[in-house]
């Protein structure tokens, strides 16, 4: 309330931050060595015309793209981790280029805390989205598709230990059209007016 100014951040951005930021926030993940492979939608990739992102090249294909930490939005994940209460984050942050007109899947390790196990880890995640009404974290065993999100505000999440690993894995599954953009900002112009957060905006996808 009292905001002169909305900004919201980038799609890639807000399916790590939900993704991570529980973990991060509740100190049941190691910050220090995150990873985060994303399957993104041509969308998600703006709208220069070049020609790998004609729909006639990418179709059966899938292309990553600003490999090896040179992405722009990095700095960002890494400052809403810093927020959460990281003293020190370190992502190494894969984007890629796959078939599909919206949508972002991002598939999120981390290593597993000293002393946490899966149901702190469960915890910290249904616990920071227990209020939230267009982030949900899905019953054990289901898994996010970006087909469920499309058209909607929504972020459906999933998160799991891999015991041999010793890892925390997360997928978070968003439209970077609606929950990527445009709905994040109308959704911070309803808190910044006074609305109710969900005035004007849809929670389930619209996928056939």
């Amino acid at each position: 309330m009292g905001a002169k100014r909305v900004a919201v951040p980038g799609c890639n951005v807000t399916a790590v931050t939900l993704g991570l930021q529980p973990g991060v926030a509740a100190g049941v993940v190691d910050p220090t060595d995150l990873t985060a492979v994303l399957a993104v939608g041509y969308s998600g990739a703006g709208k220069k015309l070049a020609t790998n992102l004609l729909a006639s090249e990418g179709l059966g294909a899938a292309s990553p793209y600003a490999v090896g930490g040179t992405h722009r939005h990095i700095p960002e994940i890494v400052q809403n981790l810093a927020v959460a209460g990281a003293d020190d984050v370190r992502i190494s942050f894969t984007p890629t280029l796959v078939p599909m007109a919206r949508g972002i899947l991002a598939t999120m390790t981390a290593p597993l805390a000293a002393g946490a196990d899966a149901d702190a880890v469960r915890a910290a995640w249904e616990t920071a989205y227990a209020d939230e009404p267009f982030v949900h974290v899905l019953p054990e065993g289901q898994w996010p598709s970006t087909a469920a999100t499309l058209g909607a505000n929504t972020c459906l999440v999933q998160v799991a230990v891999d015991k041999k690993a010793g890892r925390v894995v997360v997928v978070s599954a968003i439209d970077n059209l609606v929950k990527g953009t445009a709905g994040a900002a109308l959704q911070s112009m309803n808190i910044v007016l006074g609305y109710p957060e969900t005035t004007g905006l849809q929670p389930p996808g619209v996928a056939p």
